[in-house]
């Protein structure tokens, strides 16, 4: 069975069509490999009530499996992606960031810096990924074997990738 994909990327700049959402594309094309079909798609600027918004209508209204937002993770002042999604999600999963932080320390400190969140809201696992390209393209790599899984657990359906 196939899963349910929203992108939500988060930029200023993007929002107002300054920018190609680059980022997302990384996504979409990550997903590829993935049997997912994408079937919401935005980009909003980084506002923490427009970002909760989405999260939670794509969660509970259309029932994606999985949502994924790029951009807002890092310490500006404006990046409040994380604050939004600890704001929606009933459960952390802490270990898809660990992950994800240790893959990209591989490749640069600022790693480090990210603030990035993944969790559950109801059957629904939402990820932050940083707002680059290539940080996006580092980080979904590194979780993507793990996602059906994930996304099976959440769903409460038996998984064939469980050991007992």
């Amino acid at each position: 069975m196939g899963y349910r994909v929203g992108i939500l990327t988060v930029s200023d700049m993007g929002a107002r069509g300054l920018r190609p959402d680059t980022s997302g594309q990384a996504i979409r094309d990550i997903l590829a490999t993935l049997d997912a079909e994408i079937v919401r798609y935005e980009v909003v600027p980084d506002e923490r009530h427009q970002i909760e918004d989405r999260l939670r209508r794509w969660a509970d209204e259309d029932g994606l499996d999985l949502v994924l937002t790029t951009g807002g993770t890092g310490l500006g002042p404006r990046d409040v992606t994380p604050e939004a999604t600890r704001a929606v999600i009933d459960r952390e999963a802490l270990g898809l960031v660990v992950a994800m932080v240790c893959e990209g320390l591989k490749h640069t400190p600022l790693a480090m810096l990210t603030r990035a969140v993944a969790g559950l809201r109801g059957r629904t696992l939402i990820v932050n990924l940083p707002g680059s390209p290539k940080a996006v393209r580092e980080n979904l790599q590194v979780i993507l074997p793990v996602l059906p899984h994930a996304l099976e657990l959440a769903r409460g359906e038996p998984s064939p990738h469980q050991t007992s």
